[in-house]
Protein backbone atom coordinates (compact mmCIF):
# COMPACT_ATOMS: atom_id res chain seq x y z
CA UNK A 1 0.00 0.00 0.00
CA UNK A 2 0.99 4.07 -0.88
CA UNK A 3 1.92 5.72 2.38
CA UNK A 4 -0.11 9.21 2.36
CA UNK A 5 1.34 11.95 0.52
CA UNK A 6 3.67 14.12 2.85
CA UNK A 7 2.22 17.61 3.75
CA UNK A 8 3.94 20.20 4.27
CA UNK A 9 3.14 23.79 5.37
CA UNK A 10 6.78 25.61 5.08
CA UNK A 11 8.59 26.00 1.81
CA UNK A 12 12.03 25.08 3.65
CA UNK A 13 10.34 21.39 4.91
CA UNK A 14 8.84 20.77 1.25
CA UNK A 15 12.44 21.39 -0.69
CA UNK A 16 13.71 18.57 1.25
CA UNK A 17 11.57 16.38 -0.76
CA UNK A 18 12.50 18.02 -4.08
CA UNK A 19 16.60 17.96 -2.92
CA UNK A 20 15.51 14.19 -2.02
CA UNK A 21 14.60 13.83 -5.52
CA UNK A 22 11.01 13.60 -4.94
CA UNK A 23 8.00 15.08 -6.79
CA UNK A 24 6.42 17.79 -5.20
CA UNK A 25 2.65 20.07 -5.49
CA UNK A 26 3.11 23.09 -4.99
CA UNK A 27 0.44 26.23 -4.92
CA UNK A 28 1.60 28.92 -7.72
CA UNK A 29 0.10 32.34 -8.62
CA UNK A 30 -3.21 30.49 -10.25
CA UNK A 31 -2.87 26.92 -10.00
CA UNK A 32 -0.77 24.36 -8.64
CA UNK A 33 2.28 22.69 -9.87
CA UNK A 34 4.52 19.41 -10.00
CA UNK A 35 7.68 20.42 -9.31
CA UNK A 36 11.31 18.82 -8.89
CA UNK A 37 14.81 19.72 -8.93
CA UNK A 38 15.34 20.91 -12.29
CA UNK A 39 18.67 18.81 -13.10
CA UNK A 40 16.94 15.26 -11.80
CA UNK A 41 15.67 13.43 -15.06
CA UNK A 42 13.92 10.95 -13.55
CA UNK A 43 12.08 12.86 -11.39
CA UNK A 44 10.89 14.83 -14.29
CA UNK A 45 10.36 11.37 -16.08
CA UNK A 46 7.74 10.86 -13.54
CA UNK A 47 5.68 14.10 -13.46
CA UNK A 48 5.45 13.53 -17.41
CA UNK A 49 4.48 10.20 -17.07
CA UNK A 50 1.97 11.30 -14.23
CA UNK A 51 0.42 14.05 -16.18
CA UNK A 52 0.48 11.74 -19.59
CA UNK A 53 2.44 14.69 -21.23
CA UNK A 54 4.96 14.28 -23.70
CA UNK A 55 8.42 15.61 -23.33
CA UNK A 56 8.62 17.52 -26.17
CA UNK A 57 6.61 20.10 -24.44
CA UNK A 58 8.77 21.16 -22.23
CA UNK A 59 8.78 22.83 -18.79
CA UNK A 60 8.95 25.77 -17.29
CA UNK A 61 11.82 26.48 -14.39
CA UNK A 62 10.75 28.86 -11.37
CA UNK A 63 13.59 30.90 -9.67
CA UNK A 64 13.95 33.18 -6.72
CA UNK A 65 15.50 35.88 -8.15
CA UNK A 66 18.41 36.99 -11.01
CA UNK A 67 21.08 35.09 -9.35
CA UNK A 68 19.22 31.95 -10.08
CA UNK A 69 18.04 32.86 -13.34
CA UNK A 70 21.70 33.00 -14.67
CA UNK A 71 22.06 29.21 -13.90
CA UNK A 72 19.87 28.72 -16.48
CA UNK A 73 19.21 31.01 -19.04
CA UNK A 74 21.90 32.62 -21.20
CA UNK A 75 22.05 36.08 -19.97
CA UNK A 76 24.84 37.82 -22.13
CA UNK A 77 22.17 39.32 -24.82
CA UNK A 78 19.93 42.20 -25.07
CA UNK A 79 17.38 41.83 -23.18
CA UNK A 80 14.04 44.02 -22.60
CA UNK A 81 14.57 45.18 -19.29
CA UNK A 82 11.16 44.66 -17.59
CA UNK A 83 11.50 41.22 -16.77
CA UNK A 84 12.72 41.94 -13.38
CA UNK A 85 10.12 44.21 -12.51
CA UNK A 86 7.13 41.83 -13.41
CA UNK A 87 7.56 39.09 -11.33
CA UNK A 88 4.48 36.60 -12.23
CA UNK A 89 5.33 36.70 -16.32
CA UNK A 90 7.26 33.68 -17.61
CA UNK A 91 10.09 34.76 -19.68
CA UNK A 92 11.65 33.07 -22.61
CA UNK A 93 15.45 33.04 -22.62
CA UNK A 94 18.59 31.38 -24.98
CA UNK A 95 19.08 28.60 -22.44
CA UNK A 96 22.65 28.09 -20.18
CA UNK A 97 24.71 25.09 -21.17
CA UNK A 98 23.94 23.53 -17.95
CA UNK A 99 20.11 23.06 -18.89
CA UNK A 100 19.45 19.63 -20.40
CA UNK A 101 17.37 19.43 -23.49
CA UNK A 102 14.77 17.36 -21.83
CA UNK A 103 13.76 20.76 -19.66
CA UNK A 104 14.10 22.40 -22.78
CA UNK A 105 11.57 19.98 -25.26
CA UNK A 106 11.33 20.82 -28.59
CA UNK A 107 11.47 24.46 -28.00
CA UNK A 108 14.84 26.65 -29.02
CA UNK A 109 14.66 28.75 -25.31
CA UNK A 110 14.14 27.79 -22.00
CA UNK A 111 11.05 29.33 -20.45
CA UNK A 112 11.58 30.85 -16.59
CA UNK A 113 9.60 32.77 -14.28
CA UNK A 114 10.10 34.47 -11.22
CA UNK A 115 7.03 33.63 -8.79
CA UNK A 116 4.80 36.14 -8.13
CA UNK A 117 3.55 33.94 -5.03
CA UNK A 118 5.60 34.13 -1.76
CA UNK A 119 5.30 29.96 -0.98
CA UNK A 120 6.24 29.09 -4.26
CA UNK A 121 9.19 31.89 -4.88
CA UNK A 122 10.65 30.33 -1.11
CA UNK A 123 10.43 26.74 -2.20
CA UNK A 124 12.30 27.94 -5.56
CA UNK A 125 15.01 30.09 -3.06
CA UNK A 126 15.46 26.39 -1.11
CA UNK A 127 15.45 24.14 -4.32
CA UNK A 128 17.41 26.50 -6.99
CA UNK A 129 15.35 26.22 -10.35
CA UNK A 130 12.31 24.55 -9.94
CA UNK A 131 10.51 22.41 -12.45
CA UNK A 132 6.84 23.66 -12.98
CA UNK A 133 4.10 22.64 -15.04
CA UNK A 134 0.42 22.46 -13.91
CA UNK A 135 -1.06 20.22 -11.45
CA UNK A 136 -3.41 18.12 -13.71
CA UNK A 137 -3.44 14.79 -16.39
CA UNK A 138 -2.70 16.53 -19.76
CA UNK A 139 -6.00 17.94 -21.34
CA UNK A 140 -8.12 18.80 -17.89
CA UNK A 141 -8.03 21.92 -15.92
CA UNK A 142 -5.15 22.22 -13.20
CA UNK A 143 -5.78 21.76 -9.94
CA UNK A 144 -6.62 24.97 -7.59
CA UNK A 145 -6.41 23.28 -3.82
CA UNK A 146 -4.96 20.72 -1.98
CA UNK A 147 -8.16 18.39 -1.81
CA UNK A 148 -7.88 18.38 -6.05
CA UNK A 149 -4.64 17.99 -5.94
CA UNK A 150 -4.66 14.60 -3.83
CA UNK A 151 -8.14 13.16 -5.53
CA UNK A 152 -5.92 13.27 -8.85
CA UNK A 153 -2.54 12.33 -7.88
CA UNK A 154 -2.50 10.78 -4.14
CA UNK A 155 -0.46 7.62 -5.49
CA UNK A 156 1.84 9.16 -7.40
CA UNK A 157 3.00 12.20 -5.15
CA UNK A 158 6.27 12.10 -3.04
CA UNK A 159 4.80 15.85 -1.37
CA UNK A 160 2.75 18.57 -0.91
CA UNK A 161 3.25 22.12 0.01
CA UNK A 162 -0.39 22.38 1.51
CA UNK A 163 -0.98 26.48 1.00
CA UNK A 164 -3.13 28.00 -0.90
CA UNK A 165 -2.86 29.52 -4.76
CA UNK A 166 -2.58 32.92 -5.94
CA UNK A 167 -5.27 35.16 -6.46
CA UNK A 168 -3.94 35.13 -10.34
CA UNK A 169 -7.33 34.23 -13.16
CA UNK A 170 -5.00 32.02 -14.82
CA UNK A 171 -1.69 30.89 -16.02
CA UNK A 172 1.50 33.43 -16.77
CA UNK A 173 1.75 35.17 -19.64
CA UNK A 174 4.52 33.82 -21.48
CA UNK A 175 6.57 36.81 -22.93
CA UNK A 176 9.79 36.74 -25.54
CA UNK A 177 13.06 38.09 -22.88
CA UNK A 178 14.65 39.17 -25.88
CA UNK A 179 11.77 41.52 -28.34
CA UNK A 180 9.32 41.03 -25.67
CA UNK A 181 6.44 39.97 -27.55
CA UNK A 182 3.31 38.49 -25.90
CA UNK A 183 3.31 34.53 -26.91
CA UNK A 184 0.29 33.76 -24.17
Amino acid sequence: MQPPVRQFTEPAQAAQCVRAGGVLAYPTEAVFGLGCHWQDEQALRRILAMKGRPQAQGVILLVADRHMLAEVADLSGPFVPQWQAQPGITWLYPPARAVPDWIRGRHARVAVRIPNWAPARELAAQTGPLVSTSANRSGNPPARDVQTVLQIFARELDGILALPCGQAAGPSPIHDAITGERLR
